[in-house]
């Protein structure tokens, strides 16, 4: 999918393109293409002047290709994007490629983006530009404006994560824990904290990918104290993923003790039956030894006087036990 954006009256305008001829109506600023084609590529590469490397959504690139600058002028950035799918979260790999003075259409720049599947953070910026007249003004503004994005995004990712966990906490303090609530309990945490953990790898690579544009000297004055802005928005999200990772440990440590305490109660309940039921075991065996004479024989209440001695030696340590609240 070939998707361009346009700037008319400070408001950006997005066009879905089907043919080179349609390509060659606009001026873009930004150039969207999402699990680009064969021929898409094509009619970049003869309009634009632009070869899209093949390499360019590679998830095993290494770190050192994944920000730099041609001889020419092009700014190449690669950089991951958060998907807080609830069944399914991951980051999306999405190639940036900044021409920053096209001479051919006599443009200011145009920003291509290549990715495979559509971006939150792309839809919400498309759905401000509409709504916020002046919010952009070039190709480079829009670069910026997305990993601003990015880094409200993962904010609310992360109030999600809160309120999460905070239902989690609610359940496990409750103090009546089963083990199938354990389970349950123990599955959502570790969703969270999976999240968490993506949440605290996206923000590390917004930070490099704005921190590339800072030292490339592309940014003017006003955007350059922009892109400062976003590193300390992303340096708060910093402290907030350690302290759920730590509420996190706090309640999986929580719900595994209260696990431990429902298995320790199992073992309790065979602890006191095997001591209550020793007494009448040896009472038991002391009777069924081979004398020559056999107690209850040369007695009239033998079996009986025998049977009620070994219910009251079960009963004595069943009442102990309980006296002490072991039985609780």
């Amino acid at each position: 999918m070939l998707n361009i954006f346009t700037l008319a009256n400070g408001r950006l305008f997005q066009e879905e393109i089907e043919s080179l001829e349609e390509l060659s109506r606009f001026q873009p600023i930004w150039v969207d293409l999402e699990s680009p084609t064969v021929e898409e590529k094509r009619w970049v590469k003869q309009y634009y002047g632009l070869s899209i490397p093949e390499d360019a959504m590679d998830e095993d690139i290494e770190e050192s290709a994944r920000f730099y600058e041609e001889d020419n002028g092009e700014l190449h950035i690669r950089s991951d994007f958060l998907v807080a799918d609830e069944d399914e979260p991951r980051t999306v790999r999405v190639a940036f490629i900044l021409n920053q003075h096209n001479i051919e259409l006599k443009s200011r720049g145009v920003l291509f983006s290549i990715h495979d599947e559509d971006v939150p953070v792309f839809r919400l910026l498309r759905m401000r530009a509409r709504r916020a007249p002046g919010l952009i003004e070039d190709a480079k503004e829009v670069l910026l404006k997305l990993f601003d994005a990015d880094a409200e995004y993962s904010a609310d990712t992360l109030e999600g994560i809160y309120d999460q966990l905070e239902k989690a906490g609610r359940q496990v303090l409750s103090g009546d824990v089963t083990d199938a609530l354990a389970g349950e309990v123990l599955g959502a945490i570790a969703r969270q904290e999976d999240l968490n953990g993506r949440i605290r790898r996206n923000v590390m690579d917004t930070r490099r990918a704005v921190s590339f544009m800072m030292r490339s000297k592309m940014l003017n004055g006003e955007q350059f104290e922009e892109a400062r802005q976003i590193l300390r928005d992303i340096d708060s999200l910093d402290s907030h993923t350690a302290f759920l990772f730590d509420k996190i440990n706090f309640l999986m440590d929580a719900t595994v003790g209260f696990i431990n305490i429902n298995q320790n109660k199992i073992i309790k309940i065979f602890s006191v039956a095997s001591v209550a039921l020793l007494p009448p075991t040896l009472i038991a065996s002391l009777y069924g030894m081979n004398f020559q004479y056999m107690p209850e024989l040369s007695q009239k209440w033998g079996y009986p006087y025998a049977l009620a001695l070994m219910v009251a030696s079960a009963l004595v340590p069943m009442w102990y036990f309980r006296k002490r609240g072991w039985l609780k």
